[in-house]
């Protein structure tokens, strides 16, 4: 097993937080804020808070559950340290992963209507994640110990959003010729 902290090391360390967290509870939060973590395996929300609690982040303390039990994690004084340092540190520019801009730039090599058929995808999904924004919205009200920071991460969200349907527009415009090149 690695000793090594990693960036999900430390979103997780942080969704746990001071009010603690089941590896359920982390994978719930994960489905609602997909617009900002990356895409991690289901089961990686389940090993990671158990990895750092063997190595001493984290507590984890079984409590009951609907069904059954459930294990608990909450931050350690050594979790706490840790993410002391690590938000001290310069943070890094965000990476982005955008599968249509690599589509868009490739759509010489296909049919420019199978390529606006492939866009057009993303609409639903778009909507969709609006949609939990907005409820997300809600959730942040309900934590006054973060609801500042929520605030911003949430408007943060939001101008992506909206970046992303902007560029959705303009690349429609670029393969259906509407736009100049």
């Amino acid at each position: 097993m690695s000793t090594k902290l990693t960036p999900f090391s430390y979103v997780v360390l942080v969704l746990v937080g001071e009010g603690g967290a089941g590896a359920h509870d982390l994978v719930r939060m994960m489905r609602e804020g997909q617009y900002v973590f990356w895409a991690a395996a289901t089961s990686q929300w389940y090993a990671e808070p158990k990895r750092l609690a063997e190595l001493g982040y984290l507590r984890a303390e079984r409590a009951p559950g609907r069904t059954h039990e459930r294990t608990h994690y909450t931050l350690t004084d050594a979790g706490r340290e840790a993410l002391r340092e690590w938000l001290a540190q310069p943070s890094a520019f965000t990476r982005i992963q955008c599968e249509p801009v690599v589509r868009l730039l490739g759509s010489e090599y296909a049919d420019r209507e199978a390529v606006l058929a492939s866009l057009e995808s993303l609409r639903a999904p778009l909507q969709e994640t609006y949609e939990a924004l907005d409820r997300l919205v809600e959730v942040g009200a309900s934590l006054p110990h973060r609801a500042a920071v929520i605030a911003v991460n949430h408007r943060f969200a939001r101008r992506l959003l909206d970046a992303h349907a902007a560029w959705l527009e303009e690349a429609e415009e670029a393969l259906s010729g509407r736009a100049d090149r």
